[in-house]
């Protein structure tokens, strides 16, 4: 099935990732990752040349255009490799191997990531992008692909042996075992606020410098710390931040929802690939933002602008979550996004565009441009947003002006669409659109989150197997057992069940945490792997704890478990997330900052949060006016349950009238008096513990 001048496809037509499909008519002979691949470089006696990206990676359209569509290259690597192409959204357990392999031998990583490998999986050369034509002091990737495949046939023993060396060094670092000497205080949370605290831009908000991602686990952990210890100034730097991206170009002024990162330290010009986990968490983090500050709607109307965007452009007609939407559009980064003022001048009247032109800071020379394209569109503005300097009445106006924009641009070619439904990514969406509907008392949002629930029981969850796929797409889904997906979905189920009650929820978030612990937990040393026990063809097991573009499985675990223990009362899930805290207290204590979510599952353990109780459930309506009262207060470690279902015994055979609603507020065993109004219950949830430590 080889690409050749007749045109033929390879065999990466026969795959479903979207990724995978985009290089079917390359010249270059792909297999996808498997036993087919790995049978021919035995066989043929061939090195791997493995290239791994995703669907709406720029830079990996960058190089497919630059020399995976050159015949020339596509001979070179057919005469002397076996060449892969891998999704590492389907598979990011393989990704995380081989980019760390090549991040600490090779002081690089991103993607396009390109690795050799020898038959037996093992790394001994990887970059990321390869340029076509040599310079900077970097080789073409022609040049490279000669170079290897002669040092293949000239000096193999030493690339077999720097592989081994490679292999070994690489197990090491990813292996971790338990320090015993490592302390897990409040000590611990301290420090690393005040780490975070250091790294923040008081002019552009965000923490860092350019490129600036959102990495929501940072700041959320930040907010959470400022509402505890009454830090003022860390609060102010979270609102800050939230307000700073909400009025960047990564936010789409237009259309809603944000992009990945942004190129400049400002927020005003991003790459502009959309990606579902990025705009789950956000959501989750201006919901934090929205309750912390008291309700303000400009962190609300972010949240609308985040789900609504999910809603209309990324939902499936049965109920799941598209992964992402590409930057480029006809070929173009930015060109669906993207006003030149001689577009606006033939649409807006010259006052609406005197208007826009102000609030949108557009300019004749536009802020954005391509240049990794040789040919890049001139004179593109990405809108930002600038409020304080209009009135009341010209707001009302610049949303009348931001329709007739979305209309117009609905005209436009839209970027490439990710169409695959990833498990663990739609269980980050699922617990932001379900507490959204709660919070904001939105019925539409529990339903959106409701039906994705049921799409991923139907099309991803095998009952008779208690096994959970991770991808589906086009009626089938892939054979991976990764532990995202079940951290990430009892997540979002959990948060379905503290906006809803029903007991449905609870009881399948209990499930998916039994499989995961018997699937993914290390009961010798705690820990999660990353990957399913009897997965093929993978150099060794991960334990991934780096809290980056996702918050890594086994944070997630942690928080889940911490939860559940409270919820049902059983200790097997605490003493398995203290375990896995304690198996990574020396990254906690000595490097904060990659484990941001990890932290917060230290603070549930440190803190023994309370749970709101509420007796009556049969009594549906003055129960549903109660539990409200939980929607809009920020109280990072409170739960509600009723005595329905698995929930710890204690609750269930508390001795209350079942037929009288009220709301009792509980400290471990031990409840306060009961409450039965609904302002009460608000005054009495949002006091925030006594600073003490």
């Amino acid at each position: 099935m080889e690409k050749t001048t007749s045109g033929k496809s390879n065999r990466l037509a026969q795959e479903k990732s979207p990724y995978l499909l985009q290089h079917k008519d390359n010249p270059v002979d792909w297999y996808p990752w498997g036993e087919a691949a790995w049978e021919k470089a035995v066989s043929e006696d061939k090195p791997i040349f493995l290239s791994i990206g995703y669907s709406t990676c720029h830079w990996c359209h960058v190089m497919e255009r630059e020399s995976f569509e050159d015949p020339a290259v596509a001979e070179i690597l057919s005469a002397n490799f076996v060449s892969v192409k891998l999704d590492r959204e389907e598979r990011p357990d393989i990704d995380k191997i081989y980019m760390t392999a090549v991040q600490s031998a090779f002081g690089q990583g991103g993607w396009p990531l390109n690795v050799f490998l020898t038959s037996d999986f093992k790394p001994f050369y990887g970059g990321t992008y390869f340029p076509p034509q040599s310079r900077y002091g970097r080789p073409s990737f022609k040049e490279l692909l000669t170079r290897i495949a002669t040092l293949w046939k000239d000096q193999r023993e030493e690339l077999i042996e720097g592989a081994e060396h490679l292999t070994g060094q690489l197990k090491s670092a990813l292996e971790i075992e338990p320090d015993r000497g490592q302390a897990l205080t409040l000590k611990t949370i301290h420090e690393a606020a005040q780490r975070f605290k250091a790294e923040y831009d008081p002019q552009h908000g965000g923490f860092g410098a350019a490129p600036k991602f959102p990495r929501p686990t940072h700041p959320a952990f930040l907010i959470r710390y400022a509402w505890r210890f009454q830090d003022e100034e860390a609060g102010r730097m979270v609102l800050q931040t939230c307000k700073k991206m909400a009025q960047g170009g990564i936010y789409d002024q237009i259309g809603g929802g944000f992009c990945r990162y942004s190129v400049d330290a400002e927020w005003k010009v991003p790459h502009f690939e959309k990606m579902l986990y990025d705009n789950a968490q956000l959501a989750h983090l201006y919901l934090d933002a929205w309750q912390y500050s008291g309700g303000r709607k400009e962190y609300a109307r972010t949240v609308d602008g985040v789900l609504e965007y999910l809603l209309r452009d990324m939902t499936h007609p049965d109920g799941g979550w598209y992964s992402a939407e590409d930057a480029d559009s006809e070929g173009k980064e930015g060109k669906f996004y993207c006003w030149t003022l001689k577009e606006l001048r033939e649409a807006l009247s010259p006052e609406d565009l005197d208007l826009a032109t102000r609030y949108y800071e557009l300019s004749e020379g536009g802020n954005f441009l391509d240049h990794s394209d040789p040919q890049p569109l001139p004179n593109q503005n990405m809108p930002q947003a600038r409020p304080g300097a209009l009135t009341g009445e010209e707001m009302d106006q610049i949303e009348m002006i931001r329709q007739q924009l979305f209309e117009m641009r609905k005209e436009r070619v839209r970027p490439g669409l990710d169409d695959k439904i990833l498990t663990s990514w739609n269980g980050l969406a699922l617990g932001a659109m379900a507490r959204a509907g709660w919070a904001f008392e939105n019925p539409a949002y529990v339903a959106a989150a409701e039906a994705n629930y049921q799409f991923i029981k139907r099309e991803l969850w095998n009952e008779s197997e208690s096994r959970l796929y991770h991808r589906w797409r086009e009626g089938e889904r892939d054979n991976a057992q990764l532990l995202d997906d079940y951290a990430f979905l009892t997540e979002g189920v959990l948060w379905l069940y503290q906006a809803t009650l029903d007991s449905e929820y609870l009881r399948f978030a209990i499930q998916l945490t039994n499989v995961s612990l018997k699937e993914f937990y290390d009961e010798e040393l705690g820990g999660f792997r990353q990957s399913g026990q009897d997965t093929p063809n993978l150099l060794f097991q991960v334990k991934e704890d780096y809290d980056g573009a996702e918050p890594s499985g086994n944070a997630v675990a942690v928080r889940n478990l911490i939860r559940l223990s409270r919820l049902t009362g059983d200790p097997a899930y605490r003493e398995a997330a203290d375990k896995t805290l304690a198996l990574f207290a020396a990254k906690m204590n000595s490097l904060p900052q990659a484990v941001p979510y990890l932290l917060q599952g230290l603070w549930d353990a440190l803190d023994a949060g309370s749970t709101v109780f509420l007796s009556g459930a049969r009594v549906d309506e003055k129960v549903k006016k109660l539990h409200k009262a939980g929607s809009r207060i920020f109280h990072p470690n409170l739960l509600w349950l009723t005595g329905e279902g698995d929930v710890d015994e204690f609750y269930r055979n508390l001795n209350v009238d079942q037929e009288v609603v009220q709301a009792f507020l509980c400290h471990g065993s031990s409840c306060e008096s009961p409450i039965s109004s609904i302002t009460e219950l608000t005054k009495t949830i949002s006091q925030r513990p006594d600073v003490t430590d």
